[in-house]
């Protein structure tokens, strides 16, 4: 019954013509008029019955195309969520990335701090052995004086 159509290219099915009789041949059937015209409604009901099936082709290549259709759009969505998510990820490994440098700029400062504290220790003990050691200087000079005042006593 569908053999009568056949699909063209851009997935349109149609009705295939048939080829013309070359050979001079008559057909089976000669269509004689009836008083009642009981023939015509058969034939009429019979066309009737081809261009439904025809539409039920034409259905079924549309449902065959929206079933791709949404085929194809459930693929993208799912393509889609996966970027999503990737690009989630890479959010939220940027916002840690920006903790940690936050994290170190101040883990920094507290070094910076603790080596401003040991320069001021240093600067005040270098201060303090100075001072030590120009009360060793003076010490020594008096003794020095003292031995040279003794020697020439």
């Amino acid at each position: 019954m569908f053999d009568k159509f056949k699909k063209e290219e851009g997935g349109e099915m149609v009705e295939e013509r048939p080829e013309e009789n070359t050979a001079g041949e008559t057909p089976e059937f000669t269509d004689t008029p009836s008083q009642i015209g009981i023939g015509e409604l058969m034939g009429k009901r019979a066309q009737l019955e081809e261009a439904i099936d025809y539409v039920g082709l034409m259905i079924k290549n549309l449902k065959d195309k929206r079933t791709l259709l949404e085929k194809d759009i459930e693929e993208e969505s799912v393509d889609i969520k996966n970027l999503k998510e990737k690009l989630q990820k890479v959010s939220e490994y940027i916002e840690e990335e920006n903790r940690g440098i936050s994290e170190l700029a101040e883990k920094r400062k507290r070094v910076e701090s603790e080596a401003d504290e040991v320069g001021t220790i240093i600067n005040n003990l270098r201060e303090k052995l100075s001072g030590v050691d120009r009360i060793i200087d003076d010490e020594g000079s008096r003794v020095k004086k003292i031995k040279e005042s003794r020697e020439s006593a």
